[in-house]
């Protein structure tokens, strides 16, 4: 029986509790589940529901005892708490652990890793393209289901630590994705970092007017969909921008200078600058099309647009751009070329 010890038991570390255990379950051998899962959290109200919810076998209340004899430590805190934990758990781990993470910026946190963990453990940085604005509350065991799973190995980790580390992200039903520290930050800063920032900047400029009491009463779905984001956790929010510092700006920068050339369009009154509008919402709306009709090796959507193409108007634009070309599928066996999955034994197996 391997165990694992999660440390940190909000949405993702109950999550992946709940898969795990899901996983587990069908693995059994004399009775007995393949995995043991150890969990802890700071705040026991959230560890205490955890273990209500089954996804932890055990809860325990000194972080020591949650990671003394696991073979797999997954790090689920807000990114700069890391450090922290890496300082921690380092007298406890035994020799041939496997410590991963998945946190939303990966050089500050490979590099503590380098500096705090013992040699005798390996590091495999890892992040989960899936999430939702709530904490354990909402922790579901396919939260992972066909997501993206970035995978980023220390520099000395073990080829059996990654195989690992890959076979918990398969069980789980995710996608291994292997990229450079410092090019995934830098891809997540544009694709998932300013999303959220721009999320909370509309949220604060509309809630700071005077006229928001009123404004607020006709809100519609463009403005849920827009301000979800600001709905996370700031600290975690926080941590991610202090780490990410340089790859956020330039994101944020290049926003703003695309916000005001389209500023520049709306004060002037000629057929160019229309022209120019027309064509700003059209190649967003092409380029979010082409985005929207992605998939996976399976076939089916890579980003689970679905109820985005059943909209009147924009369904008959997706049939335009599909006899365009837009539905080749796309390839993923590149990605990572043999998933390996746990097996009983607590080896590993190539699906």
């Amino acid at each position: 029986m391997q165990r694992v010890g999660i440390v940190g038991l909000g949405l993702i570390g109950g999550s992946i509790g709940l898969g795990l255990k899901a996983w587990s379950a069908q693995q059994t051998k004399d009775g007995q589940p393949a995995l043991e899962i150890a969990g802890f959290d700071l705040d026991l109200e959230q560890q205490h529901f955890a273990k209500k919810l089954n996804a932890v076998d055990r809860a325990e209340w000194e972080l020591a005892k949650a990671v003394r004899q696991a073979d797999i430590v997954v790090i689920c805190t807000p990114v700069r708490a890391a450090r922290t934990v890496f300082t921690d758990i380092a007298p406890h781990l035994k020799a041939g652990a496997v410590v991963t993470d998945v946190g939303s910026t990966k050089s500050d946190v490979l590099a503590w890793a380098n500096e705090l963990l013992p040699r005798t453990v390996s590091f495999v940085g890892g992040h989960p393209m899936a999430g939702k604005a709530i904490s354990i509350e909402g922790a579901d065991a396919e939260l992972f289901k066909g997501a993206t799973w970035c995978i980023t190995p220390s520099v000395n980790a073990t080829d059996e630590a990654v195989r690992n580390v890959l076979g918990m992200v398969a069980a789980l039903g995710a996608e291994s994705y292997f990229v450079d520290p410092a090019e995934h930050d830098a891809y997540v800063a544009g694709i998932s970092h300013l999303p959220f920032v721009l999320s909370a900047t509309l949220m604060n400029a509309l809630a700071g007017d005077s006229s928001w009491r009123d404004m607020k009463s006709i809100t519609a779905g463009g403005f849920r969909d827009m301000t979800r984001l600001a709905g996370g956790s700031p600290d975690m929010h926080r941590d991610i921008v202090l780490t990410n510092k340089d790859a956020i700006k330039r994101w944020v920068d290049q926003y703003i200078q695309s916000l005001v050339e389209f500023r520049a369009s709306i004060d002037r009154e000629d057929e160019v600058a229309e022209k120019e509008m027309t064509a700003f919402f059209e190649g967003a709306r092409n380029a979010r099309a082409e985005w929207a009709t992605q998939t996976t090796r399976e076939g089916e959507l890579l980003q689970s647009t679905e109820s985005d193409l059943s909209k009147e108007g924009f369904g008959d634009q997706m049939g335009r751009m599909l006899l365009g070309g837009f539905m080749r599928k796309r390839g993923l066996s590149s990605r990572v070329a043999k998933t390996p999955v746990p097996s009983k034994n607590g080896k590993t197996r190539e699906e």
